[in-house]
């Protein structure tokens, strides 16, 4: 038992030491590729699915532009300036919606969906779930909300395998990021639910609807003017 318990509690320190290790590099460093890419990968080589590929190259914030920011946190996260990688007013919404017998759509914050990209896999278990929590935390100390919303930008799949805004803008509309328009930024940010399905360069009417919802969502909580450097107070 003393053995055991030895192995386990080293087995914590070196878990903690190279978690938090890895997320103050990724301060500073860009992430050279995520774990769902790496999935991806894998599920293709399994599979033998040739069309399994992906599109990435990292592009830094200052090179995209400003409305692809503010438009997935319109869609995603409009609380994102003001928590602490948790937004406790919408599981208080959520817990009451369960109550009264309604469905809750399923939305976690940007930077509980960077913690789960670019560190974990896919999947509803309660381990999973813990380390989620483990590792939005660390983001949230060790960075600032403008690096966790580079990152996001930067990993976030906008089509089947393409991901990131350059990817994206690059492969959809044959530009840079920085030349994204708001229109374009809202589609990108359409597409987040099921980006394998939709498509933000042939939008259906559903995608196009959801984009129009997006700009309107812009406008009504300030404009890129609304993205924060670091968290605010309320």
């Amino acid at each position: 038992m003393k053995k055991a318990f030895k192995w386990f509690y080293k087995t914590i320190l070196w878990f903690l030491a190279i978690s938090v290790g890895m997320v103050l590099l990724l301060r500073f460093v860009p992430p050279v590729t995520s774990s769902f890419m790496i999935q991806r990968v894998f599920e293709g080589v399994f599979t033998k699915n040739m069309k399994a590929s992906i599109a990435y190259s990292w592009t830094s914030y200052e090179n995209i532009s400003r409305y692809a920011g503010i438009a997935v946190i319109a869609s995603e996260d409009q609380r994102f300036p003001y928590h602490y990688g948790f937004d406790l007013k919408q599981i208080q919404d959520a817990r009451k919606t369960i109550e009264r017998g309604g469905r809750v759509r399923g939305a976690s914050t940007i930077s509980q969906q960077v913690a789960k990209n670019l560190f974990l896999w896919s999947g509803k278990t309660y381990f999973r779930k813990g380390l989620e929590a483990y590792f939005t935390l660390l983001i949230e100390t060790l960075w600032d909300k403008r690096r966790i919303l580079e990152v996001y930008l930067n990993i976030a799949e906008f089509g089947d395998g393409v991901y990131g805004v350059k990817a994206a803008s690059q492969q959809f509309w044959k530009k840079p990021p920085a030349n994204l328009t708001m229109h374009e930024a809202a589609l990108l940010a359409a597409v987040l639910p099921n980006p394998k399905k939709l498509k933000a360069n042939a939008p259906s009417g559903y995608v196009q609807g959801r984009a129009s919802t997006i700009m309107q969502q812009i406008a009504r909580i300030g404009g890129p003017s609304y993205i924060p450097v670091k968290r605010r107070k309320r």
